[in-house]
């Protein structure tokens, strides 16, 4: 008797390995089986694709309303971008949500989306906000960043003086302005605060687009932002917090002249 459940107990162990091997070979036919049939299916596919395409459409949109190729005050439809882009209507739907918390966009149901105005009092507003959070990222970005890190804000600030010489085409210097914003922000090891002022920045390169050749001071701004660098570099909190708020007083200058200049 014993002898018999011995047995009975060895050819069920045998099984269940059994069927555990079978599992484990099927494993990877099911996940052939699983890409073939997302590659086979178009809106999946797509689906799975999403996130990057949203990503790029937003993207090459903030750069198309900083510019102000698309004008403010603009209505555009969900087609006519997604013409223009080269993308799906869904990605672009997407990135306009995105643009729209960010308010550079104002979504109209049933009309579409319309690029935001420009609007000096709302951009003096927006500047109480920034001075704080830029003041935040220099101080922790001084005191967190790597040495590795330090060495390449040094580089991406050299890179930034060096467009200064030509004022005429302000893009390239904008965008790489805005590659240094994103790289400082990410020294600060701070998320929330990241995501809180990158809307800052995209509102504040698209108000310097429209008036910097009014000032013509594209190499005093350089300098204020290389201040910031080069105080974040040698890891002094202080001197970070008290070069950004020249920064800050620096453009909220800019700011305000710009109303002088109209009258």
């Amino acid at each position: 008797m014993a002898s018999s459940a011995t047995e009975r107990m060895t050819r069920q162990a045998q099984k269940t390995k059994s069927r555990a091997r079978l599992a484990d070979a099927a494993g990877p036919i099911k996940t052939a089986k699983a890409r073939s049939s997302a590659k086979a299916d178009p809106v999946r596919f797509e689906r799975a694709l999403r996130p990057g395409l949203a990503e790029q459409a937003r993207a090459r949109l903030e750069e198309m309303i900083v510019s102000l190729e698309l004008a403010p005050g603009s209505l555009w439809s969900e087609a006519e971008l997604s013409a223009t882009l080269g993308i799906g209507r869904t990605p672009v739907r997407e990135a306009l949500q995105r643009l729209a918390a960010d308010h550079l966009v104002r979504i109209l149901p049933r009309h579409g989306a319309q690029i935001t105005e420009i609007n000096v009092v709302e951009q003096l507003l927006l500047l109480e906000l920034r001075r704080e959070l830029d003041r935040t990222i220099a101080r922790q970005a001084a005191r967190r960043s790597t040495a590795e890190e330090r060495a390449r804000l040094l580089e991406m600030a050299k890179r930034l003086a060096s467009r200064t010489a030509d004022d005429k085409d302000i893009l390239p210097y904008l965008r790489d302005h805005y590659e240094l914003k994103n790289v400082l922000a990410e020294c600060a090891r701070n998320p929330f605060v990241a995501r809180a002022v990158m809307p800052c920045y995209a509102m504040s390169r698209r108000f310097y687009y429209l008036h910097h050749r009014q000032a013509r001071d594209l190499a005093v701004a350089t300098r204020h932002h290389i201040d910031v660098i080069r105080a974040v570099a040698i890891g002094d909190e202080m001197k970070a917090a008290a070069a950004s708020d020249r920064l800050m007083d620096y453009v909220e200058e800019f700011t305000r002249a710009t109303v002088s200049n109209r009258n």
